[in-house]
Order: C-alpha cells, then sequence, then structure tokens
C-alpha cells in the first residue's frame, strides 16, 4: 500500500484481544474495516475476540498471515519479545502495518519486524479501558499518542481519526516522559482517591465516594482550566499548623499514606511558591511542619 494514501478498507488482525484489542478492533470494524483474525491467552481475551469481533482466537502466526493492519495490544513488558518472536520466526511481516498501543514504547521495539518489512505505528488511547460496553463511547474524541515514520504519519492519523479519536504526535524520544506524565496523573490518582476512601470509611463515613465527588469534580474542573493557578488548600495557603496536623493523623493511621501526603505536599509547595502563589516565609513553615527541604 502506498503509505501517504488514507487507509483502504483493511483486514484487520488483533494480537492481544484484551480491553484494548477488542475496542480498538470494534472501532475499526464501525470505520469499515473487518477484523479477520485474533489471538488472545486468557479466557477473557478469547470471549471478546468471539464476544465482540466475531472471531475465534488463532496463533499469532495465523493472525498476521490474514491480515493487513495487525494490531499489538499485549502488555508493555511483553510487546519486546512478542515482535521479536514475530520477526524471529519468519512471520509474513512484508508491506503490512504493524501498530502497537503501548505509551512508553515508540518505533524501536518494532525495529525487528520493520527489518523484514513491516510498516511500524505507535498509536496509543489516552483512554482507561474496564472491559464494559460503554469502552467503545468512551474513545470518541478520545486523544491518541502517535509515532510514526514521516512517510507513514498520514496512514497512523487516519486510522485515529476512523476510531473516532484525535491523533496527538509524539516525538519517539519523548514516549517514555509522554507515558509517564498520563500515568502519573490517572493511575496515582485513582490510588490516592482510593486511599481517601478507605481512610474515610475508618471513621464512619457511610458513603465516602458521595462525599469526594463534588470536591474531585470541582478540583479537577479547575486544574484543567487554570493549571496550577486553580490549586487551594492548606498547602498553597501556607497552613503549616493543618499540614502537620494532617501528617501526625496519618502516621498514626496510615504510616504508608504518611510518606505519600509528604512527597506530594512538598511537590505541590514547590510549584505553588515558583507560581507565586505561596510566599517564601509561609513556604519556611511549611518545610518545617513536612520536616525536609521543597527546594530540592
Amino acid at each position: 500500500m502506498d503509505a501517504g494514501d488514507r487507509p483502504a478498507r483493511l483486514a484487520v488482525g488483533i494480537l492481544g484481544a484484551g480491553r484494548v484489542g477488542s475496542v480498538l478492533g470494534a472501532a475499526l470494524v464501525t470505520a469499515g474495516h473487518r477484523v479477520v483474525a485474533a489471538s488472545g491467552v486468557s479466557d477473557a481475551s478469547q470471549r471478546r475476540a468471539a464476544e465482540r469481533l466475531g472471531v475465534s482466537p488463532v496463533t499469532p502466526d495465523e493472525v498476521v498471515r490474514a491480515s493487513e493492519l495487525v494490531l499489538l495490544t499485549v502488555p508493555d513488558d511483553v510487546l519486546p519479545g512478542l515482535v521479536s518472536g514475530l520477526a524471529a520466526t519468519g512471520a509474513d511481516l512484508h508491506g503490512k502495518l504493524l501498530a502497537h498501543t503501548s505509551g512508553a514504547y515508540g518505533l524501536s521495539v518494532l525495529e525487528p519486524a520493520a527489518q523484514a518489512g513491516a510498516l511500524p505505528l505507535a498509536l496509543h488511547p489516552v483512554m482507561t479501558f474496564t472491559g464494559r460496553d460503554d469502552d467503545l463511547r468512551r474513545l470518541v474524541g478520545c486523544s491518541f499518542g502517535v509515532t510514526a515514520p514521516p512517510t507513514l504519519r498520514p496512514v497512523a492519523e487516519a486510522l485515529v481519526i476512523e476510531m473516532s479519536g484525535e491523533p496527538v504526535w509524539i516525538d519517539d524520544a519523548d514516549r517514555a516522559l509522554y507515558h509517564a506524565a498520563l500515568a502519573g496523573a490517572a493511575n496515582h490518582m485513582v490510588t490516592l482517591i482510593a486511599e481517601s476512601q478507605e481512610l474515610l470509611g475508618r471513621i464512619g463515613v457511610e458513603h465516602p465516594g458521595r462525599m469526594l465527588g463534588p470536591l474531585l469534580g470541582a478540583a479537577l474542573d479547575n486544574v484543567l482550566r487554570l493549571g496550577i493557578a486553580g490549586l487551594t488548600g492548606p498547602v498553597v495557603r501556607g497552613d503549616a499548623g493543618t499540614v502537620r496536623k494532617h501528617v501526625d493523623a496519618l502516621i498514626l493511621a496510615a504510616p504508608e499514606a504518611a510518606d505519600a501526603y509528604i512527597a506530594l505536599a512538598r511537590l505541590t509547595a514547590d510549584r505553588a511558591l515558583a507560581a507565586g502563589l505561596l510566599k517564601p516565609e509561609a513556604a519556611e513553615r511549611l518545610l518545617d511542619a513536612l520536616g525536609g527541604n521543597i527546594w530540592t
């Protein structure tokens, strides 16, 4: 195929028909492509291949043989071995689009396949998938971190648009930092909120999620619209006494959470100070309350 053209209707194969692979495959079917083969190790993946994609699981080599576009939707740690294995076993990769969905990896992980003639793409959906039916709806307007050779950029961007996503170009050298930023925001947020729910539950709050929902919704809206200027709370106010009470209470109730609180309070104070939201004298009081240096 001509790499500069909009993709024709493609025969799509999926290696790893899990939460991500099944929903991207379904999105491509909606756009008019055909899922012709899929592989999956777990029972859940095999069930999704049948229910969402209408195909029975086959071997990876059979997936590649039947496809023009192969989606590699496997865990990050599995990806290098999968690509190397395909190249080493002589799978017919020549002229086939080979797209992985890892955020942290760029094109180098696909180099063994590219040497065998594959056309490499990195298409990472900036979304969390739960395996439920609403995953497909979440793709609408979802950003994709796209990395591809210059000649394949139009193809990569067209595929994302066909999946109802928004392509955002990420330089190959920036993939790790790009993914760290996303994981730090989304994954750590889940951990922090789950920790808050547990602490509230310990003191008898019956519905912690109901209590936290409006507060977290407002905080998320503030930061997305205003950046660090949307910060509120005791750190930006310089309330060192309150911060110290938080630390003391957490040390008694959840020591592991106290360490995280201190680290995040230092980062918050550092950013607030740099933005001119926190006065130096207030920062000094916070430093004492937190027991460390925020100007590292």
